[in-house]
Protein backbone atom coordinates (compact mmCIF):
# COMPACT_ATOMS: atom_id res chain seq x y z
CA UNK A 1 0.00 0.00 0.00
CA UNK A 2 1.12 3.54 -0.78
CA UNK A 3 0.48 5.88 2.16
CA UNK A 4 0.77 9.65 2.58
CA UNK A 5 0.96 10.98 6.17
CA UNK A 6 0.07 14.65 6.75
CA UNK A 7 0.35 16.99 9.72
CA UNK A 8 -2.05 19.83 8.80
CA UNK A 9 -1.50 23.46 9.84
CA UNK A 10 -0.42 24.43 12.40
CA UNK A 11 1.60 23.03 15.30
CA UNK A 12 5.12 24.22 16.22
CA UNK A 13 7.43 26.09 13.87
CA UNK A 14 10.69 24.97 15.49
CA UNK A 15 10.46 21.19 15.16
CA UNK A 16 8.31 18.46 13.58
CA UNK A 17 5.40 17.00 15.51
CA UNK A 18 6.32 13.30 15.85
CA UNK A 19 3.04 11.50 15.03
CA UNK A 20 3.67 10.98 11.31
CA UNK A 21 7.29 10.01 11.98
CA UNK A 22 6.15 7.21 14.31
CA UNK A 23 3.48 6.08 11.85
CA UNK A 24 6.03 6.02 9.07
CA UNK A 25 8.31 3.84 11.16
CA UNK A 26 5.42 1.40 11.71
CA UNK A 27 4.13 1.34 8.13
CA UNK A 28 7.58 0.95 6.57
CA UNK A 29 8.23 -1.98 8.90
CA UNK A 30 4.97 -3.51 7.62
CA UNK A 31 6.19 -3.23 4.05
CA UNK A 32 4.23 -0.19 2.88
CA UNK A 33 5.55 2.66 0.73
CA UNK A 34 5.27 5.83 2.79
CA UNK A 35 5.74 9.59 2.42
CA UNK A 36 5.07 12.26 5.04
CA UNK A 37 4.27 15.95 4.80
CA UNK A 38 4.33 18.69 7.44
CA UNK A 39 1.91 21.01 5.71
CA UNK A 40 2.13 23.48 8.60
CA UNK A 41 5.80 24.35 8.14
CA UNK A 42 5.38 24.44 4.37
CA UNK A 43 2.44 26.85 4.69
CA UNK A 44 4.26 29.06 7.20
CA UNK A 45 7.31 29.13 4.93
CA UNK A 46 5.17 30.22 1.98
CA UNK A 47 3.33 32.92 3.96
CA UNK A 48 6.61 34.16 5.47
CA UNK A 49 8.17 34.72 2.07
CA UNK A 50 9.26 37.74 0.11
CA UNK A 51 6.80 37.00 -2.70
CA UNK A 52 3.76 36.64 -0.45
CA UNK A 53 4.53 39.66 1.73
CA UNK A 54 5.05 41.82 -1.35
CA UNK A 55 1.69 40.63 -2.67
CA UNK A 56 -0.07 41.94 0.47
CA UNK A 57 1.80 45.25 0.54
CA UNK A 58 4.44 44.62 3.22
CA UNK A 59 7.42 45.87 1.24
CA UNK A 60 9.81 46.58 4.12
CA UNK A 61 8.99 43.25 5.80
CA UNK A 62 9.36 41.46 2.46
CA UNK A 63 12.94 42.66 2.16
CA UNK A 64 13.78 41.38 5.65
CA UNK A 65 11.83 38.13 5.89
CA UNK A 66 14.32 35.81 4.20
CA UNK A 67 17.35 37.08 6.23
CA UNK A 68 15.31 36.76 9.44
CA UNK A 69 14.30 33.20 8.55
CA UNK A 70 17.93 32.31 7.84
CA UNK A 71 18.87 33.67 11.26
CA UNK A 72 16.09 31.74 13.03
CA UNK A 73 17.16 28.59 11.22
CA UNK A 74 20.71 28.96 12.50
CA UNK A 75 22.00 29.58 8.97
CA UNK A 76 23.25 33.14 9.54
CA UNK A 77 24.16 33.82 13.18
CA UNK A 78 26.09 36.96 12.24
CA UNK A 79 22.79 38.80 11.79
CA UNK A 80 22.12 38.44 15.53
CA UNK A 81 23.99 41.53 16.80
CA UNK A 82 22.23 43.79 14.31
CA UNK A 83 18.82 42.45 15.32
CA UNK A 84 19.75 42.67 19.01
CA UNK A 85 20.75 46.34 18.83
CA UNK A 86 17.32 47.09 17.29
CA UNK A 87 18.66 48.81 14.21
CA UNK A 88 17.30 46.40 11.60
CA UNK A 89 13.71 45.32 12.14
CA UNK A 90 10.61 47.54 11.96
CA UNK A 91 8.90 47.65 15.34
CA UNK A 92 5.13 47.68 15.81
CA UNK A 93 2.67 47.04 18.62
CA UNK A 94 4.37 43.98 20.05
CA UNK A 95 7.63 45.92 20.43
CA UNK A 96 5.82 48.77 22.22
CA UNK A 97 5.24 46.41 25.15
CA UNK A 98 8.96 45.73 25.59
CA UNK A 99 10.76 47.05 28.64
CA UNK A 100 14.40 47.73 27.74
CA UNK A 101 15.51 47.22 31.34
CA UNK A 102 13.73 43.86 31.40
CA UNK A 103 15.35 42.88 28.11
CA UNK A 104 18.76 43.77 29.54
CA UNK A 105 17.99 41.79 32.70
CA UNK A 106 16.79 38.77 30.69
CA UNK A 107 19.56 38.64 28.11
CA UNK A 108 22.36 41.05 29.03
CA UNK A 109 25.24 41.73 26.67
CA UNK A 110 26.48 38.14 26.44
CA UNK A 111 22.97 36.92 25.58
CA UNK A 112 22.79 38.91 22.34
CA UNK A 113 21.87 35.87 20.24
CA UNK A 114 18.99 34.92 22.54
CA UNK A 115 17.84 38.53 22.59
CA UNK A 116 17.98 38.65 18.79
CA UNK A 117 15.91 35.47 18.59
CA UNK A 118 13.30 37.04 20.84
CA UNK A 119 13.16 40.23 18.75
CA UNK A 120 13.11 38.28 15.48
CA UNK A 121 10.23 36.22 16.85
CA UNK A 122 8.30 39.40 17.62
CA UNK A 123 8.92 40.54 14.03
CA UNK A 124 7.56 37.23 12.67
CA UNK A 125 4.54 37.47 14.97
CA UNK A 126 3.77 41.01 13.82
CA UNK A 127 3.79 39.81 10.21
CA UNK A 128 1.38 37.04 11.26
CA UNK A 129 -0.81 39.62 13.04
CA UNK A 130 -1.03 41.63 9.82
CA UNK A 131 -1.94 38.55 7.78
CA UNK A 132 -4.68 37.64 10.25
CA UNK A 133 -6.08 41.19 10.42
CA UNK A 134 -5.90 42.08 6.72
CA UNK A 135 -5.77 38.85 4.71
CA UNK A 136 -7.30 35.88 6.53
CA UNK A 137 -8.83 35.78 10.01
CA UNK A 138 -8.05 32.05 10.31
CA UNK A 139 -4.27 32.44 10.26
CA UNK A 140 -2.00 32.10 13.28
CA UNK A 141 1.55 30.85 13.66
CA UNK A 142 0.79 27.81 15.83
CA UNK A 143 -2.91 27.19 15.16
CA UNK A 144 -5.37 27.59 12.33
CA UNK A 145 -9.01 28.66 12.81
CA UNK A 146 -8.78 27.26 16.33
CA UNK A 147 -11.76 29.30 17.52
CA UNK A 148 -14.01 27.10 15.36
CA UNK A 149 -12.77 23.90 17.02
CA UNK A 150 -12.28 24.81 20.68
CA UNK A 151 -15.14 23.59 22.87
CA UNK A 152 -17.34 22.74 19.86
CA UNK A 153 -20.44 20.82 21.02
CA UNK A 154 -21.94 21.22 17.56
CA UNK A 155 -20.35 20.76 14.15
CA UNK A 156 -22.57 23.51 12.66
CA UNK A 157 -20.23 26.56 12.85
CA UNK A 158 -17.25 24.62 11.52
CA UNK A 159 -19.33 22.90 8.84
CA UNK A 160 -20.81 26.21 7.67
CA UNK A 161 -17.32 27.70 7.35
CA UNK A 162 -16.20 24.69 5.32
CA UNK A 163 -19.09 25.20 2.89
CA UNK A 164 -17.78 28.66 2.04
CA UNK A 165 -15.18 29.22 -0.65
CA UNK A 166 -11.65 28.61 0.63
CA UNK A 167 -10.04 31.66 2.20
CA UNK A 168 -6.78 33.11 0.78
CA UNK A 169 -4.65 31.09 3.18
CA UNK A 170 -6.81 28.01 2.54
CA UNK A 171 -6.09 28.34 -1.16
CA UNK A 172 -2.37 28.69 -0.48
CA UNK A 173 -2.42 25.60 1.75
CA UNK A 174 -4.32 23.54 -0.85
CA UNK A 175 -2.00 24.66 -3.63
CA UNK A 176 0.98 23.41 -1.59
CA UNK A 177 -0.83 20.11 -0.98
CA UNK A 178 -1.49 19.74 -4.70
CA UNK A 179 2.14 20.53 -5.54
CA UNK A 180 3.42 17.97 -3.06
CA UNK A 181 1.06 15.24 -4.23
CA UNK A 182 2.01 15.96 -7.84
CA UNK A 183 5.67 15.54 -6.88
CA UNK A 184 4.98 12.35 -4.98
CA UNK A 185 2.99 10.95 -7.89
CA UNK A 186 6.10 10.88 -10.02
CA UNK A 187 7.08 7.99 -7.76
CA UNK A 188 3.79 6.43 -6.71
CA UNK A 189 0.04 6.96 -6.65
CA UNK A 190 -1.54 7.27 -3.21
CA UNK A 191 -3.84 4.62 -1.79
CA UNK A 192 -4.36 6.07 1.69
CA UNK A 193 -3.92 9.51 3.25
CA UNK A 194 -3.69 9.75 7.06
CA UNK A 195 -4.19 13.21 8.58
CA UNK A 196 -3.14 13.53 12.21
CA UNK A 197 -5.01 16.11 14.30
CA UNK A 198 -3.07 16.54 17.56
CA UNK A 199 -4.70 19.85 18.59
CA UNK A 200 -7.88 21.82 17.86
CA UNK A 201 -5.77 24.30 15.88
CA UNK A 202 -5.17 21.56 13.28
CA UNK A 203 -8.81 20.46 12.79
CA UNK A 204 -9.98 23.07 10.30
CA UNK A 205 -6.88 22.60 8.13
CA UNK A 206 -7.32 18.81 8.23
CA UNK A 207 -10.94 19.05 7.11
CA UNK A 208 -10.10 21.49 4.30
CA UNK A 209 -7.42 19.05 3.12
CA UNK A 210 -9.81 16.12 3.41
CA UNK A 211 -12.42 18.02 1.41
CA UNK A 212 -9.92 18.64 -1.40
CA UNK A 213 -8.50 15.12 -1.30
CA UNK A 214 -11.94 13.51 -1.62
CA UNK A 215 -12.71 15.72 -4.62
CA UNK A 216 -9.37 15.27 -6.37
CA UNK A 217 -7.98 11.82 -5.50
CA UNK A 218 -9.20 8.26 -5.15
CA UNK A 219 -7.32 7.71 -1.89
CA UNK A 220 -8.97 6.57 1.32
CA UNK A 221 -8.87 9.47 3.79
CA UNK A 222 -8.31 8.78 7.52
CA UNK A 223 -8.50 11.27 10.40
CA UNK A 224 -6.81 10.43 13.71
CA UNK A 225 -4.57 11.84 16.41
CA UNK A 226 -4.91 13.33 19.87
CA UNK A 227 -7.90 15.57 19.19
CA UNK A 228 -10.23 12.88 17.75
CA UNK A 229 -9.07 10.43 20.43
CA UNK A 230 -10.18 12.75 23.23
CA UNK A 231 -13.03 14.73 21.66
CA UNK A 232 -14.75 12.33 19.25
CA UNK A 233 -15.20 9.13 21.21
CA UNK A 234 -18.92 9.85 21.60
CA UNK A 235 -19.37 11.74 18.32
CA UNK A 236 -22.66 11.35 16.45
CA UNK A 237 -22.07 13.55 13.41
CA UNK A 238 -22.44 11.88 9.97
CA UNK A 239 -21.38 15.03 8.12
CA UNK A 240 -17.79 14.44 9.18
CA UNK A 241 -17.62 11.75 6.48
CA UNK A 242 -17.97 14.40 3.80
CA UNK A 243 -14.32 15.18 4.66
CA UNK A 244 -12.92 11.70 5.30
CA UNK A 245 -13.67 8.02 4.90
CA UNK A 246 -12.60 6.83 8.34
CA UNK A 247 -12.09 8.28 11.83
CA UNK A 248 -9.44 6.28 13.68
CA UNK A 249 -9.80 5.99 17.46
CA UNK A 250 -7.08 4.15 19.42
CA UNK A 251 -5.55 3.07 16.12
CA UNK A 252 -1.95 1.99 15.51
CA UNK A 253 -0.88 1.67 19.19
CA UNK A 254 2.06 -0.43 18.02
CA UNK A 255 3.57 2.63 16.30
CA UNK A 256 5.23 3.52 19.58
CA UNK A 257 7.19 0.26 19.36
CA UNK A 258 9.04 1.48 16.27
CA UNK A 259 11.73 4.10 15.76
CA UNK A 260 10.29 7.35 14.36
CA UNK A 261 11.47 8.29 10.88
CA UNK A 262 11.98 12.03 10.30
CA UNK A 263 14.16 11.56 7.23
CA UNK A 264 11.88 13.00 4.52
CA UNK A 265 10.65 16.07 6.43
CA UNK A 266 12.01 19.52 5.44
CA UNK A 267 14.23 19.87 8.51
CA UNK A 268 15.99 22.94 7.11
CA UNK A 269 12.74 24.97 7.18
CA UNK A 270 12.01 24.96 10.92
CA UNK A 271 12.41 28.24 12.83
CA UNK A 272 13.85 28.54 16.32
CA UNK A 273 11.37 30.88 18.02
CA UNK A 274 11.55 32.71 21.35
CA UNK A 275 8.23 34.34 22.11
CA UNK A 276 8.50 34.48 25.91
CA UNK A 277 11.31 34.90 28.39
CA UNK A 278 9.82 32.07 30.47
CA UNK A 279 12.72 29.57 30.58
CA UNK A 280 10.64 26.47 29.86
CA UNK A 281 8.57 28.08 27.11
CA UNK A 282 11.79 29.22 25.48
CA UNK A 283 13.19 25.71 25.66
CA UNK A 284 9.97 24.33 24.14
CA UNK A 285 10.02 26.69 21.15
CA UNK A 286 13.75 27.21 20.59
CA UNK A 287 15.87 24.74 18.69
CA UNK A 288 14.94 21.77 16.53
CA UNK A 289 14.47 19.12 19.20
CA UNK A 290 13.93 15.52 18.19
CA UNK A 291 10.54 14.72 19.71
CA UNK A 292 10.29 11.13 20.90
CA UNK A 293 8.41 8.96 23.36
CA UNK A 294 10.42 6.92 25.85
CA UNK A 295 7.50 4.78 27.11
CA UNK A 296 3.85 4.30 26.16
CA UNK A 297 1.30 5.82 28.54
CA UNK A 298 1.84 6.89 32.16
CA UNK A 299 3.32 4.54 34.76
CA UNK A 300 1.20 6.22 37.49
CA UNK A 301 -2.09 6.84 35.59
CA UNK A 302 -4.10 7.69 38.71
CA UNK A 303 -4.29 11.50 38.90
CA UNK A 304 -7.91 12.63 39.22
CA UNK A 305 -7.64 15.47 36.70
CA UNK A 306 -5.99 13.38 33.95
CA UNK A 307 -7.64 11.36 31.14
CA UNK A 308 -6.48 8.10 32.67
CA UNK A 309 -9.38 6.09 31.21
CA UNK A 310 -7.99 6.59 27.70
CA UNK A 311 -5.51 4.01 26.36
CA UNK A 312 -2.83 6.53 25.43
CA UNK A 313 -2.43 7.27 29.15
CA UNK A 314 -3.80 4.20 30.95
CA UNK A 315 -2.09 1.48 28.89
CA UNK A 316 1.50 1.70 30.10
CA UNK A 317 4.37 -0.28 28.66
CA UNK A 318 8.06 0.47 28.46
CA UNK A 319 10.89 -0.80 26.24
CA UNK A 320 14.39 -1.73 27.33
CA UNK A 321 16.84 1.13 27.88
CA UNK A 322 19.07 -0.19 25.11
CA UNK A 323 16.13 0.01 22.68
CA UNK A 324 15.47 3.63 23.64
CA UNK A 325 19.11 4.61 23.04
CA UNK A 326 19.22 2.62 19.79
CA UNK A 327 16.33 4.75 18.54
CA UNK A 328 17.99 7.93 19.73
CA UNK A 329 21.09 7.10 17.74
CA UNK A 330 19.05 6.36 14.63
CA UNK A 331 17.14 9.64 14.95
CA UNK A 332 20.39 11.60 15.42
CA UNK A 333 21.63 10.07 12.16
CA UNK A 334 18.38 11.07 10.40
CA UNK A 335 18.23 14.67 11.62
CA UNK A 336 21.81 15.66 12.41
CA UNK A 337 20.57 16.94 15.79
CA UNK A 338 21.46 15.58 19.23
CA UNK A 339 18.77 17.22 21.38
CA UNK A 340 15.71 15.21 22.47
CA UNK A 341 12.36 16.32 23.87
CA UNK A 342 10.67 13.25 25.35
CA UNK A 343 6.93 13.90 25.20
CA UNK A 344 5.88 11.13 27.61
CA UNK A 345 3.08 11.87 30.06
CA UNK A 346 5.68 11.19 32.78
CA UNK A 347 9.14 9.73 32.27
CA UNK A 348 9.56 6.57 34.40
CA UNK A 349 12.46 7.26 36.82
CA UNK A 350 13.79 3.68 36.78
CA UNK A 351 13.87 3.53 32.97
CA UNK A 352 15.22 7.09 32.85
CA UNK A 353 18.17 6.10 35.03
CA UNK A 354 18.85 3.03 32.89
CA UNK A 355 18.73 5.13 29.72
CA UNK A 356 21.21 7.58 31.28
CA UNK A 357 23.58 4.73 32.12
CA UNK A 358 23.29 3.39 28.56
CA UNK A 359 24.02 6.84 27.08
CA UNK A 360 27.16 7.09 29.21
CA UNK A 361 28.21 3.51 28.43
CA UNK A 362 28.10 4.31 24.69
CA UNK A 363 29.99 7.57 25.14
CA UNK A 364 27.25 9.67 23.50
CA UNK A 365 27.14 13.46 23.78
CA UNK A 366 23.55 14.69 23.62
CA UNK A 367 20.91 16.61 25.60
CA UNK A 368 17.34 15.77 26.59
CA UNK A 369 14.39 16.90 28.68
CA UNK A 370 10.78 15.95 29.40
CA UNK A 371 7.94 15.58 31.89
CA UNK A 372 8.42 13.83 35.24
CA UNK A 373 6.57 13.29 38.51
CA UNK A 374 8.26 14.94 41.48
CA UNK A 375 8.67 11.83 43.59
CA UNK A 376 11.19 10.45 46.04
CA UNK A 377 12.89 8.38 43.31
CA UNK A 378 14.69 11.58 42.23
CA UNK A 379 17.52 11.28 44.69
CA UNK A 380 20.70 13.32 44.51
CA UNK A 381 22.53 10.34 42.96
CA UNK A 382 19.90 9.83 40.23
CA UNK A 383 19.79 13.54 39.38
CA UNK A 384 23.58 13.69 39.12
CA UNK A 385 23.50 10.67 36.81
CA UNK A 386 20.81 12.25 34.60
CA UNK A 387 22.72 15.52 34.34
CA UNK A 388 25.93 13.68 33.43
CA UNK A 389 24.06 11.84 30.66
CA UNK A 390 22.65 15.08 29.22
CA UNK A 391 19.37 15.97 30.95
CA UNK A 392 18.99 19.75 30.88
CA UNK A 393 15.46 20.37 32.16
CA UNK A 394 12.32 18.77 33.55
CA UNK A 395 8.70 19.83 33.82
CA UNK A 396 6.38 18.33 36.39
CA UNK A 397 3.12 18.98 38.16
CA UNK A 398 3.08 20.41 41.65
CA UNK A 399 -0.56 21.14 40.72
CA UNK A 400 -2.48 22.48 43.73
CA UNK A 401 0.49 22.75 46.14
CA UNK A 402 -1.72 21.49 48.97
CA UNK A 403 -1.11 18.14 50.64
CA UNK A 404 -4.87 17.69 51.31
CA UNK A 405 -5.73 18.25 47.66
CA UNK A 406 -2.75 16.26 46.37
CA UNK A 407 -4.06 13.31 48.38
CA UNK A 408 -7.63 13.87 47.16
CA UNK A 409 -6.54 13.85 43.52
CA UNK A 410 -4.31 10.79 44.12
CA UNK A 411 -1.22 12.58 42.87
CA UNK A 412 1.03 10.25 44.82
CA UNK A 413 3.44 12.95 46.01
CA UNK A 414 3.61 15.49 48.81
CA UNK A 415 4.86 19.06 48.84
CA UNK A 416 7.90 17.96 50.85
CA UNK A 417 8.74 15.19 48.35
CA UNK A 418 8.36 17.68 45.51
CA UNK A 419 10.66 20.18 47.19
CA UNK A 420 13.32 17.52 47.81
CA UNK A 421 13.17 16.29 44.19
CA UNK A 422 13.40 19.87 42.89
CA UNK A 423 16.35 20.58 45.16
CA UNK A 424 18.23 17.52 43.91
CA UNK A 425 17.51 18.43 40.30
CA UNK A 426 18.60 22.04 40.88
CA UNK A 427 21.81 20.94 42.58
CA UNK A 428 22.59 18.74 39.57
CA UNK A 429 22.20 21.75 37.24
CA UNK A 430 18.86 20.64 35.75
CA UNK A 431 16.30 23.40 35.16
CA UNK A 432 12.94 22.80 36.88
CA UNK A 433 9.57 23.93 35.58
CA UNK A 434 6.36 23.17 37.46
CA UNK A 435 2.78 23.13 36.28
CA UNK A 436 0.28 24.58 38.76
CA UNK A 437 -3.48 24.35 39.01
CA UNK A 438 -6.19 26.35 40.74
CA UNK A 439 -9.94 25.80 41.03
CA UNK A 440 -9.92 22.06 41.79
CA UNK A 441 -13.16 20.86 43.46
CA UNK A 442 -13.32 21.75 47.18
CA UNK A 443 -10.21 23.97 46.93
CA UNK A 444 -10.67 26.96 49.21
CA UNK A 445 -9.34 30.48 48.79
CA UNK A 446 -7.09 29.84 51.81
CA UNK A 447 -5.54 26.82 50.06
CA UNK A 448 -4.99 28.85 46.90
CA UNK A 449 -3.18 31.58 48.83
CA UNK A 450 -1.13 28.92 50.63
CA UNK A 451 -0.25 27.38 47.26
CA UNK A 452 1.12 30.69 46.02
CA UNK A 453 3.14 31.04 49.23
CA UNK A 454 4.62 27.57 48.58
CA UNK A 455 5.53 28.61 45.05
CA UNK A 456 7.08 31.86 46.32
CA UNK A 457 9.27 29.96 48.76
CA UNK A 458 10.37 27.49 46.07
CA UNK A 459 11.42 30.33 43.80
CA UNK A 460 13.08 32.12 46.71
CA UNK A 461 15.13 29.00 47.49
CA UNK A 462 15.98 28.62 43.81
CA UNK A 463 14.62 25.07 43.53
CA UNK A 464 12.30 25.98 40.64
CA UNK A 465 13.16 28.35 37.81
CA UNK A 466 9.94 28.34 35.79
CA UNK A 467 6.23 27.81 36.46
CA UNK A 468 2.81 28.23 34.91
CA UNK A 469 -0.73 28.29 36.38
CA UNK A 470 -3.84 27.03 34.64
CA UNK A 471 -7.43 26.67 35.81
CA UNK A 472 -8.67 23.15 36.51
CA UNK A 473 -10.89 21.73 33.77
CA UNK A 474 -13.05 18.68 34.38
CA UNK A 475 -12.91 16.24 31.47
CA UNK A 476 -15.25 13.35 30.78
CA UNK A 477 -12.35 10.85 30.61
CA UNK A 478 -10.76 11.70 33.99
CA UNK A 479 -11.56 10.16 37.38
CA UNK A 480 -12.94 13.52 38.54
CA UNK A 481 -15.20 13.68 35.47
CA UNK A 482 -16.27 10.04 35.63
CA UNK A 483 -16.95 10.12 39.40
CA UNK A 484 -17.29 13.81 40.33
CA UNK A 485 -19.19 13.16 43.57
CA UNK A 486 -16.07 11.54 45.03
CA UNK A 487 -14.38 14.93 44.66
CA UNK A 488 -17.18 17.10 45.99
CA UNK A 489 -18.59 18.09 42.60
CA UNK A 490 -21.48 17.34 40.27
CA UNK A 491 -21.64 17.48 36.49
CA UNK A 492 -24.16 19.91 35.05
CA UNK A 493 -24.51 18.05 31.74
CA UNK A 494 -24.88 14.28 31.36
CA UNK A 495 -25.99 13.96 27.72
CA UNK A 496 -23.10 13.81 25.20
CA UNK A 497 -22.75 16.52 22.59
CA UNK A 498 -23.19 15.43 18.96
CA UNK A 499 -19.68 16.63 17.99
CA UNK A 500 -16.94 17.26 20.58
CA UNK A 501 -16.95 15.89 24.12
CA UNK A 502 -14.10 16.48 26.52
CA UNK A 503 -14.41 19.33 29.00
CA UNK A 504 -17.66 19.30 31.00
CA UNK A 505 -19.48 21.90 33.08
CA UNK A 506 -19.63 21.25 36.80
CA UNK A 507 -20.41 22.86 40.15
CA UNK A 508 -19.44 22.19 43.77
CA UNK A 509 -21.88 20.02 45.71
CA UNK A 510 -21.52 22.47 48.59
CA UNK A 511 -21.98 25.73 46.73
CA UNK A 512 -21.08 27.76 49.82
CA UNK A 513 -17.76 25.99 50.14
CA UNK A 514 -16.08 27.11 46.94
CA UNK A 515 -15.87 29.96 44.42
CA UNK A 516 -17.62 32.55 46.56
CA UNK A 517 -14.98 34.91 45.18
CA UNK A 518 -13.80 36.18 41.79
CA UNK A 519 -11.87 33.14 40.55
CA UNK A 520 -10.79 34.91 37.34
CA UNK A 521 -9.20 37.70 39.38
CA UNK A 522 -7.46 35.09 41.54
CA UNK A 523 -6.12 33.32 38.44
CA UNK A 524 -4.76 36.58 37.06
CA UNK A 525 -3.05 37.32 40.39
CA UNK A 526 -1.43 33.88 40.50
CA UNK A 527 -0.01 34.32 37.01
CA UNK A 528 1.18 37.87 37.67
CA UNK A 529 2.96 36.91 40.89
CA UNK A 530 4.63 33.87 39.31
CA UNK A 531 5.75 35.86 36.26
CA UNK A 532 7.51 38.26 38.61
CA UNK A 533 9.02 35.42 40.65
CA UNK A 534 10.52 33.97 37.46
CA UNK A 535 12.19 37.32 36.90
CA UNK A 536 13.52 37.52 40.44
CA UNK A 537 11.02 40.20 41.44
CA UNK A 538 8.58 40.51 44.33
CA UNK A 539 9.89 37.57 46.32
CA UNK A 540 9.91 39.67 49.49
CA UNK A 541 6.34 40.90 49.00
CA UNK A 542 3.52 39.37 51.04
CA UNK A 543 1.62 37.06 48.67
CA UNK A 544 -1.65 38.82 49.55
CA UNK A 545 -0.39 41.96 47.83
CA UNK A 546 -0.75 40.37 44.38
CA UNK A 547 -4.50 39.87 44.71
CA UNK A 548 -7.00 42.58 43.71
CA UNK A 549 -9.54 41.11 46.14
CA UNK A 550 -9.42 40.50 49.87
CA UNK A 551 -7.71 37.19 50.64
CA UNK A 552 -6.58 35.56 53.90
CA UNK A 553 -2.99 35.50 55.10
CA UNK A 554 -1.07 32.35 54.16
CA UNK A 555 -0.85 29.77 56.90
CA UNK A 556 2.59 28.67 58.02
CA UNK A 557 3.96 25.40 56.59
Amino acid sequence: MRILLITPPLTQLNTPYPATAYLKGLFVAQGHEVRQLDLGIDLADRVLSKEFLQSIGLEREAQLIEPVKRFLRGQDDTLGPRIANRSLLPEGKRFEQLDEDHLEWSFGVSGATDKAQHLATLFIEEVADYVREHVDEHFDLVRYAEYLSNDAPSFDPLYEELQRDPSPIDRLMLSILEEKISTFNFQFSIDRVCLTIPFPGCLYGALRCGQWLKANTKATIELGGGFPNTEWRQMDEPRIYEFCDEVVIDGHPEAIDHCPDFSDLPLNKYLSMSEMTNPMHRLWSQGRWNKMVMAQGCYWHRCAFCDTSLPYIGDYRAPKASTVVDRMERVMAQTGRTGFHFVDEALPPKLLGEVAEEILRRGLTLSFWGNIRFEKAYTADLCDLLAEAGMVAVSGGLEVASDRLLKLMDKGVTIQQTAEACRHLRDAGIMVHTYLMYGFPTETLQETVDALETVRRMFDEGIVQSAFWHRYAMTCHSPSGLHPEAFGARRLTLVPNPFCNNEVDWEPIDRGQQFDYDIDAVGAALRLATYNYMNGLGLEQPVRSWFPIRVPRPTKH
